[in-house]
């Protein structure tokens, strides 16, 4: 689901309107192709247990979309917020050399994705090998006119952070 809501609709089989939303029956009917069986029931099951909230259904119920985490262009609608004077970014060991040097890109998708706290942050850089994490000085980068948004799954999202706002620890 993640997969074909996040990045390639069309590879599963359905499509995505301008602000995210899938079709839930045209979403059923797809993951049914590889997994027969498949009904509503899994589908609601699914977005409630989803840990990180990753899904929302639309009010009527009749659409759903991945509440962030798109490498494609859509608008989930996210509404600028003051961020906490402090962030956190986890990554793999890795990838600490270039965000040193050129700080953090949303690389294949829209947005940088932030932590409320530490321990979110070292579960992430965990899946990425050795981790890392970084404090994200986020209100500074506001004060100095940096965007933040908040999803629906209470994720920071930014374009970018350039180094100086960065501290490893």
């Amino acid at each position: 689901m993640a997969f074909g809501l996040r990045h390639h609709p069309e590879e599963i089989g359905i499509s995505l309107d301008e602000h995210g939303w899938a079709d839930c029956s045209e979403l059923i009917q797809a993951v049914n192709r590889r997994y027969p069986g498949f009904t509503r029931d899994d589908l609601e099951r699914i977005v409630a247990k989803d840990e990180k909230q990753r899904y929302a259904f639309s009010e009527d119920g009749t659409r759903i979309r991945a509440s962030q985490g798109h490498s494609i262009p859509v608008d989930v609608e996210l509404t600028q917020s003051v961020p906490p004077k402090y962030l956190f970014h986890g990554t793999g060991e890795k990838h600490v050399p270039a965000i040193e040097q050129e700080g953090l890109k949303h690389m294949s998708r829209l947005y940088v994705h932030l932590s409320w706290d530490r321990e979110t942050a070292l579960k992430v850089g965990s899946r990425h090998g050795k981790p890392v994490v970084f404090k994200v000085h986020a209100g500074k980068m506001q004060e100095d006119g940096y965007v933040f948004f908040l999803s629906a799954n209470n994720v920071w999202l930014t374009e970018s952070v350039p180094v100086q706002y960065l501290e490893r620890i």
